[in-house]
Order: structure tokens, then sequence, then C-alpha cells
């Protein structure tokens, strides 16, 4: 996008589970912090309700109206052949009538990704879009791709999943050469099942930092900075991941329930670092999730969402764009020879 053109960002705002009264915070807190002008799609008189409780005077808030909302558990090709006016939808034409420059949803991830591929196409070669997602590491940070988007993968696809996440790694995190690695069940290269062996052989064709497999073991040991694996094991290590965050100090705080008073001095001390632990682990720091190999900016968000984590999500949609991520993607998948073709 040109310097001169301020930046738009269209937002679902019918889409978590607590819409539109989230998404309005937290794009009101966005719109104060970064700057950044924000379209607001859904029901306007809802949406209108909701910014009354916040002062917006001067913001670059506006609303575009959509009369459907698609819901968390209906079927995404349904829901995009029957519900053109849902804010989904409405939201995904603004980015494809270059009204917006990116789309936030913390909708049905099925259904954004069906919206983005009818609506925005893939970028020229890419043969499966995939869903990002930041882990904490010992000294920094990981990025696991697919983290959802595709259940079934062929090694093609993890080829090319390791080429976007090493390009959008090294800008949105300003590294030079970030190192892939290939997450599998051993180091050895003849270990894994028939999709990692050859999805490994294709890897090694390609101009990444391949550092070879890793193991579930090295995701949060500084290993590798980019993590490729399929949706289903991706998935299933981001949930796990959310689950152990969240319940680690539940578990910590009943331990220390009733303790003597030393301990529970010597936890009171270790309160900074339990703090900055949490903050690491705590995925509304990231906000959102970008949708690599969508031709435009798309970002995926929880569902159960807070307000900081809503808010966060524009400033890595602003992070992505302003690093020009999409259009070095695309340099490097051209660049590759990939057609394109299952």
């Amino acid at each position: 996008m040109s310097p001169d053109k301020p930046m738009k960002i269209a937002l679902d705002a019918m889409g978590g589970d607590n819409a539109p009264a989230i998404e309005v915070e937290g794009a009101v807190l966005a719109a104060k912090e970064f700057g950044v002008e924000i379209i607001l799609v859904g029901d306007k008189t809802r949406i209108e309700t909701e910014l009354e409780k916040h002062k917006i005077k001067n913001l670059p808030i506006s609303i575009v109206h959509a009369s459907q909302v698609i819901g968390m558990h209906e079927s995404p090709t349904e829901a995009y052949k029957e519900k053109k006016d849902s804010s989904l939808i409405v939201g995904m034409k603004l980015v494809k009538e270059k009204k917006a420059d990116a789309l936030i949803s913390a909708g049905n991830t099925g259904a954004v990704m069906t919206a983005a591929l009818f609506e925005l196409g893939r970028i020229k070669g890419v043969v499966r879009p995939a869903l990002g997602t930041f882990f904490p590491s010992r000294h920094g940070r990981a990025l696991l791709l697919d983290a959802g988007a595709n259940a079934d993968c062929k090694p093609v696809h993890l080829q090319q999943f390791a080429i976007m996440g090493s390009i959008y790694y090294k800008d949105f995190v300003n590294v030079a050469s970030p190192r892939v690695g290939l997450l599998s069940i051993g180091e050895e290269e003849t270990k894994g099942n028939e999709l990692t062996i050859e999805a490994a052989k294709l890897i090694k064709t390609t101009s990444v930092n391949f550092i070879g497999n890793i193991e579930g073991r090295d995701i949060l040991s500084d290993k590798a900075d980019v993590i490729v694996c399929d949706g289903f094991v991706g998935n299933i290590v981001l949930k796990f991941a959310e689950s152990l965050a969240k319940n680690f100090f539940k578990i910590l705080k009943a331990e220390l329930s009733g303790k003597s008073i030393f301990i529970s001095i010597g936890a009171f001390l270790l309160k900074p670092v339990f703090t900055g632990i949490i903050k690491k682990t705590d995925y509304a720091e990231y906000g959102s999730a970008p949708l690599l190999g969508i031709d435009g900016y798309v970002f995926v968000s929880h569902g159960s969402s807070n307000v900081k984590a809503m808010k966060n999500s524009f400033k890595t949609a602003i992070r992505s764009i302003e690093s020009n991520a999409h259009d070095h993607i695309a340099e490097e998948i051209k660049k590759s020879g990939n057609t394109g073709a299952e």
C-alpha cells in the first residue's frame, strides 16, 4: 500500500463469542492507541449501541452494515452460499474491493478460510493457505503453521508452509534467516510418517534455513523459529498449549494454598516472574493469527477473545501490512517454481 494512504482495517464485529461488545471495545482501544482507521462490519444498530458506551469523538471508526451472522457451528460452505450479507463475507469483500487493507475475524475459522478462498483467492502458486500462530520459546517466539486450516496435507503443502512461514517470520520478527523445523516423532530423517519424510525432502530443495526434523519437546526450546506441521497436528498442539498455560497457574495456586508463611512469601517475591511467564504464554499478546497464502491480509482471532486480544489483533495486522509480508511471500513462491498444482 502507498505510504501516503491511511491504513484501513475491517473488523467482523459479529464474529466472536461475545460480539459485538468485545469487538467494539477492542476496536476503540486500537483506534486510540494505533491511530488506524477501523471499519466495523455487522448489525449497525447493535454496533452503535456498543459505541455509545465509549468515548469515540474524532476516532477514525466507521460502520458498514451487514444483516447476517455466521455461527461457530455452521457449515463453512453452506454459510458462504446462504449468508452473502453476513458480517464476515461483507468484510471480506471490503478487502477484495480495496476498501480495506485487511480483515480481522474472531468467527468460525472454517468460514473465514472458505470466504477468503472464494472472495480473495490464493497467492499465485500457493496450493493451500495456512494459519500461523506464535508460541513462546525460551529466548523469544516461534511461529507454528499450519495451526488448523488444513487437517489433511500433502508434502507439497508442508513445503510451502515452510516457505511462507519463513518469510512471514523474517518480516514480522525481523530475523534475517529464520530456522525452520519440521515437527516429527524423531530428529532422524528416517523418523516420521510418509507425509513428514517426503515433506522433508521437498523442504530441502527450497532456500529456507531448514534445520531438519524437530520433536514436540523442542517447540518451546528455541530450537526453531518456524515449526511446520499439518493442521491436524498443529491444532492439537495449539489447544494443548493454551490449556497448559491456562491451568498451570491454577494448579500452582492450589499447591501454594495452605502452605507455610515462608513458601507464601517466596511465592510473593516470585510474582513478577510468574507475571512475565503468563504474559509470554498469553494468546492475547498477539490477538490474531495470519492466514498466509491468501491474496490479501486476513487474520483469525479466538472466538473467546477478550478486549486485550481484540485490540492486539490490530497491532498484528498493522505490523504484517507494514512489513509487506504478502508481496514477499508471493515473490518467494514464484521463485520456488511451484505451479500451485496439487
